[in-house]
């Protein structure tokens, strides 16, 4: 068993209007040294695979078909093994 720490986030040059609205809001709190934010998404996956290239594979299929719009997304993932 293993699992999968996924981490989307918008390929460079795509407007983020929540990451401005973020880092507007940080701003107006009295962070004013915050000079850029960019939004993304974050999944946890446990995965019940035996090998981790079985485990990498299939993440890999979920992010391309599910987790990441490829058009204006990019993913990276860890893998773990659960111990215990």
């Amino acid at each position: 068993m293993f699992v999968a720490r996924v981490y989307v986030t918008l390929k460079t040059g795509v407007n983020d209007p929540q990451g401005l609205t973020i880092k507007g809001g940080l701003q107006q709190l009295g962070f004013e040294t915050v000079e850029d934010v960019r939004a993304g998404k974050f999944f946890e996956i446990r995965i019940n695979e035996e090998s981790k290239g079985h485990a990498s594979e299939a993440v890999g299929g979920m992010c391309e078909q599910l987790l990441a719009n490829k058009v204006i997304e990019d993913y990276r993932f860890e893998l773990q093994p659960v111990t215990g």
